[in-house]
């Protein structure tokens, strides 16, 4: 096989393929990333033999590790959604917070219902509301937009059990209950800052601009429409949000619960068993089902196998990314790039950083842009001596922000909320960015005290 310095030059054009295919001629994120790991290994001189069998081992490894748990995930958001659940909650907290601080409502609601439910989801949700709200309360269309879509993305990009995150525990090999308690502060975190605190900032700018949206379009009817209770019987506050704490509840056990009680305690293997991803994730599922089994119309079997058939695109594009991250590893190339980066001294945090901000404003997946750079990384990330978890959450930070055209995302809070391109860059590109940007600092300030603060080492 090829080695020494034209490694990296056939990495640049495995990722300028990469982008090409995905950018330019709009093709499957899934098919262009099996289409570049298989041109890499060629290019590189892997043996024929060889490269089905490393592509399907990168796949299946990668699924192994997220599939159950991914789909599990994408079911207990679709029993939350069917049920009523987010909705109980979204007017619960909009109704506490009361109208003249409704971007931090609007802000804490994109943050947990961010967790179980894909971000279209929540945008389709969320915009007549909001739209309302912006008539009712003078709050900037563009403010509410931003605090919606950067809480959102900062759960989806770091908090399990989405599967962005998932896929990056399981490239590093770390703990997922402890990297959900330091993903979950440093995301409130970044929320504060990109998703609320700027969000501010830009209803100050656009009423002292007076920059307004027509809502001619909104009539009475759809007023009481989006703030009336629906006839519809729904779950309670707290009978929704337990929907969403159960399994992550039994995953924080199995995480925590078996560095208490140690390795010679009974009851370790059947914490470490209830907590483990998969079995957590199916418990939850189950105590979905039954608590809204009364609040849905469909059968349960039919809310089922539509989370079946929804997760099903993002597990083939989450196993290509597996299939290519295993291709760079197999062919060397992942370790001759973090041999050459060592060499600039770039702290390992803000590389894990840039590079997954690159990837991402590239071709606009966070999915592919994390996946990607863990795989880079992995080896530059071990040997670095820096808490694996604070570099999981670095990578995740990186896929948050610098959200452009190219990105589906994009296009979905621009025409969900209608609002122009410029401010949707202006609420959501630049938000996201800040957002991302603060948690890498906080991710620093944290790698300071890792020998001090638990489960960083």
């Amino acid at each position: 096989m090829v080695t020494g310095p034209l490694l990296i030059g056939i990495f640049i054009l495995s990722v300028a393929v990469l982008l090409i295919t995905i950018i330019k001629f709009k093709l499957n994120a899934f098919v262009s990333l099996l289409i570049t790991s298989i041109a890499t290994a060629v290019l590189v001189k892997m043996p024929v033999a060889d490269i089905a069998s490393t592509v399907s081992s990168g796949f299946g490894s990668t699924l192994a590790g997220i599939g159950i748990v991914t789909g599990l995930g994408v079911m207990l958001g679709k029993f939350m959604f069917e049920s009523g659940g987010i909705e109980v909650m979204s007017n619960t907290i909009l109704k506490k917070f009361g109208d003249k601080n409704t971007p931090q409502a609007i802000a804490l609601s994109g943050f947990l219902t961010g967790i179980p439910v894909f971000g279209d989801v929540v945008y389709i949700m969320f915009a007549p509301m909001l739209r309302v709200l912006s008539k009712k309360t003078g709050v900037s269309m563009v403010a509410y937009a931003c605090a919606i879509s950067v809480a959102t993305t900062c759960t989806y990009s770091l908090v399990i059990p989405t599967p962005a995150p998932l896929a990056v525990a399981e490239a590093l090999k770390i703990d997922v209950g402890i990297f959900f308690i330091y993903a979950l502060i440093c995301a409130f975190i970044g929320t504060l800052i990109g998703g609320i605190m700027y969000a501010k900032f830009i209803d100050k700018v656009d009423h002292k601009n007076n920059h307004t949206y027509s809502f001619d379009d909104i009539t009475l009817t759809d007023e009481l429409a989006a703030t009336s209770e629906n006839v519809k019987e729904k779950p309670g506050f707290i009978k929704s949000l337990s929907i969403l704490l159960v399994p992550i509840l039994l995953i924080l056990i199995g995480s925590f619960g078996s560095m208490a009680l140690g390795d010679k305690s009974s009851l370790t293997p059947f914490i470490k068993f209830i907590g483990d991803k998969n079995v957590a994730m199916l418990i939850g599922v189950i105590y979905a089902a039954l608590v809204s089994r009364r609040y849905i119309e469909k059968s349960v079997s039919d809310i089922m196998n539509e989370a079946a058939d929804q997760v099903g695109l993002v597990l083939l594009i989450t196993g290509a990314g597996g299939a290519y991250g295993k291709v760079l590893q197999s062919t060397g190339i992942a370790d001759y790039i973090a041999i050459s980066l060592s060499g600039f001294a770039i702290p390992i945090l803000v590389l894990c950083f840039i590079i997954a901000q690159i990837i991402r404003c590239a071709q606009g997946s966070t999915t592919v842009a994390l996946l990607t750079t863990a795989s880079i990384l992995g080896s530059t990330i071990a040997a670095s001596g820096i808490s694996p978890i604070l570099c999981a959450i670095s990578i995740c930070a990186g896929g948050i922000g610098l959200s452009l055209p190219n990105d589906s995302g994009f296009w979905a809070i621009s025409r969900f909320f209608k609002i122009s391109v410029a401010d949707t860059i202006r609420g959501w590109t630049i938000g996201g960015f800040i957002s991302g940007l603060t948690i890498l600092i906080v991710a620093s300030i944290l790698s300071l005290f890792q020998g001090i603060l638990p489960g960083l080492m």
